[in-house]
């Protein structure tokens, strides 16, 4: 196992990594809208959702991997109103390559936030 860490994504908030390999895949932690330096994205479900994928980059490029090489990705969304706004963000960073995914509506996110994304990847 391989731990992985950057200072371009934020720093966990808790006893855990920003992900792991294991045998050539990637498993992120979650990753929230936090820029690097630990601050709260403002504004709304569109610019935390860019911002959750800008985090997620960072840790996959650490890792050797990118988010083409996704293969899954989970979710965590506090309001399922919002899943149109997510979806046109997602497609965004996914467009011809779409991993498998579940999103779920939650009642509580770290820091309050409106999105969390993790994903699992192959490592180059």
């Amino acid at each position: 196992m391989k731990k992985v860490e950057t200072s371009n994504a934020p720093a966990a908030i808790g006893p855990y990594s920003q992900g792991m390999i294991v045998n050539n895949v990637f498993y992120s932690s979650g990753q929230i809208p936090l820029k690097p330096d630990g601050t709260l994205v403002e504004g709304d479900i569109v610019a935390q959702t860019h911002q959750v994928f800008a985090n997620l980059k960072a840790v996959l490029e650490e890792a050797g991997s990118s988010l083409d090489q996704v293969v899954k990705t989970t979710v965590f969304i506090k309001n399922m109103d919002d899943f149109g706004l997510i979806n046109d963000v997602y497609g965004q960073y996914f467009s011809d390559h779409k991993p498998a995914r579940s999103c779920v509506e939650v009642a509580r996110l770290p820091k309050d936030v409106q999105i969390e994304i993790e994903v699992i990847a192959l490592v180059k």
